[in-house]
């Protein structure tokens, strides 16, 4: 009973997670005005909280060992909502990069920490509906922004309402802190009998840099490909810009429904086999993108990367106690989401970098070395944990 009742909670926590991630993209034509600053300065702000948020995974393992994975979920998220109503309340540019310290800060270590929760405690399954309930976050966001800007309200009402229910959550967190001791007993007295593990040592594990360099590209394909999609379609493939943007959003929409149907067969099919599918599908949506004429081929090519997309990054967080052993995993857990989030952070610019200065048709194909060089070291992968059993 208390499982459930904990899974639910990390369920809703999942979901409010995803509400500030794309806030800033949405709500930013009705802020840089008012703050006098160019366009443009939204990459600064960007920039500061992706920092913060690689910097606090890197940590998350110390931090997680010290005080727990419930007292860190919900100290990671008060931080969250205290940046969010900072953002309510702030009039200037400045002020806002300030409180993306925080906002940043406080993503990183409650990404690692549930993360690694769920793949340690739970069936493969709930990670892929939980990135799926994620995927709703991420879309009500931008919708609930939208609301506010439709009936006259102004950009920081967006941002103090979803505050205020990420505040709601540290509230729900805190009164459910009795259920993360009951369902990992052993978890605080763990933490502080095993020493954590430097960068080096992680790194040095056998198939570290392998799947390291495996979440770095995904998330720069995933990125990258939800970015440009409409740039890509409207400048090289001659769509109009409105067609165009709805096509975009079927990526997201494929990833999102992907990951909901994944969690029906993820137990029974395996994470290894999850992976090598999604990998696939992907590919030949790009090829799709790359080779086939018309417009139809675009937009099946752009729903089947969605849709291969799915189940790759919930398998890969899955197989992490597997791979380097629950003792470690916490450890690795908080390098992969680094790794994760620097791939996000700087691809989809340099992509843009190559797109303003050579072409654009080199969308799908700067996709596809993504795909390659993942394959390349899941496999690497696979074969060290074959020849671990042998």
């Amino acid at each position: 009973m208390t499982a459930t009742l904990l899974l639910l909670v990390i369920y809703i926590a999942f979901i409010s997670l995803g509400l500030p991630d794309s806030l800033l993209g949405s709500a930013w034509p009705s802020m840089y005005g008012e703050l006098n600053v160019p366009v443009s300065y939204a990459g600064i702000i960007s920039m500061i909280i992706a920092a913060g948020t690689i910097l606090s995974s890197l940590y998350s393992d110390k931090i997680i060992r010290k005080f727990g994975t419930g007292i860190v979920t919900a100290a990671s998220v008060a931080m969250t909502s205290a940046a969010l109503l900072g953002f309510s309340f702030s009039h200037s540019f400045w002020l806002l990069c300030l409180w993306g310290i925080p906002y940043g800060m406080g993503a990183g270590s409650v990404d690692a920490a549930l993360n690694n929760f769920v793949a340690l405690h739970y069936k493969a399954r709930h990670m892929s509906w939980l990135h799926c309930f994620w995927g709703i976050g991420a879309t009500a966001g931008p919708y609930i922004m939208g609301l506010c800007l439709t009936n006259g309200l102004r950009w920081n009402s967006g941002y103090q309402f979803i505050g205020l229910m990420q505040l709601g959550l540290v509230l729900c967190l805190l009164l459910s802190l009795p259920l993360w001791k009951k369902n990992s007993p052993s978890e605080q007295s763990e933490s502080q009998l095993k020493k954590g593990l430097s960068l080096k040592e992680i790194i040095e594990l056998p198939g570290a840099k392998a799947i390291l360099t495996a979440f770095f590209c995904y998330c720069a394909l995933e990125a990258t490909t939800g970015l440009w999609a409409s740039s890509y379609m409207v400048l090289h493939k001659g769509i109009d810009a409105k067609t165009a943007a709805k096509w975009a959003s079927l990526f997201y929409l494929g990833i999102t429904l992907g990951r909901f149907i994944c969690g029906f067969i993820a137990d029974r099919l395996g994470n290894k086999l999850m992976i090598r599918m999604g990998q696939c599908m992907a590919a030949i949506g790009l090829v799709l993108l790359l080779a086939a004429p018309g417009q139809s081929a675009t937009l099946v090519g752009l729903i089947l990367t969605g849709i291969g997309c799915a189940p790759i990054y919930p398998s890969l967080l899955h197989q992490t106690p597997g791979h380097f052993g629950s003792e470690n995993s916490q450890a690795i857990m908080g390098v992969q989401m680094a790794c994760a989030y620097v791939g996000t952070t700087f691809m989809p610019p340099v992509f843009g970098f190559l797109a303003e200065h050579i072409t654009i048709r080199l969308y799908p194909v700067y996709l596809i070395l993504f795909v390659v060089l993942m394959v390349i070291m899941v496999e690497r992968m696979n074969s060290y944990q074959r020849t671990k059993k042998r």
